[in-house]
């Protein structure tokens, strides 16, 4: 039973590191850094690795809107890149939403289904799908090629046993990854969203 039990929390403790990896590569704003004898080293996160970006609102922070995105997409296109999603944060989702209530757009409603989403925006420049994503930097938009990036293993993640301190069996689980953007100027982003 003690096995099983070290197998949930095994189980526990990997989900709690996954979330971790994904705040460390979208939910901050880190500049990498190199190893030293005094220093530990540090991934760049997604923000630190994508040149192209649109500010919001003139240095203060304003609301994601359709013409910010679409001068981005713009931009990107214009770069050579083919960005195919745009992530944001959840509150930017209900902003998105309302894209489709301009004047002229229409949507077609099943009769029994209240539909208020947006899952795929389709500019002069291509087509976007949507993501949400609550662990990104709620300052940020994202419009990125997800095939130019690339999760870098440097140490696999591995579990060892720790010394014994009673009946209870500890463990330590150790990994060190990294995140790798092809081409910084291929993806984009809007920065300074309130």
């Amino acid at each position: 039973m003690s096995e099983d039990w070290s197998n949930d929390a095994l189980a526990k403790t990997l989900k709690a590191i996954k979330l971790d990896v994904e705040k460390a590569m979208v939910g901050v704003d880190q500049a990498a850094v190199n190893t030293n004898a005094s220093t530990a080293r540090k991934m760049a996160s997604v923000s630190q690795q994508i040149s192209t970006t649109v500010d919001a609102g003139s240095n203060s922070t304003d609301a994601l809107t359709e013409a910010k995105l679409i001068e981005l997409h713009q931009t990107c296109y214009t770069n050579g890149s083919e960005p195919t999603v745009l992530m944001i944060k959840p509150a930017d989702a209900t902003i998105v939403a309302g894209f489709a209530t301009a004047t002229g757009r229409n949507r077609e409603i099943d009769a029994k289904t209240l539909v208020n989403v947006i899952d795929v925006i389709l500019t002069p420049f291509g087509e976007l799908r949507t993501v949400i994503n609550r662990n990104q930097l709620s300052t940020h938009a994202f419009l990125v090629d997800p095939s130019m990036f690339k999760q870098c293993v440097l140490r696999p993640f591995t579990r060892t046993l720790l010394a014994k301190n009673g009946d209870a069996d500890t463990h330590f689980v150790v990994g060190e990854i990294s995140n790798k953007h092809v081409n910084y100027s291929d993806s984009g982003m809007i920065t300074g969203l309130s």
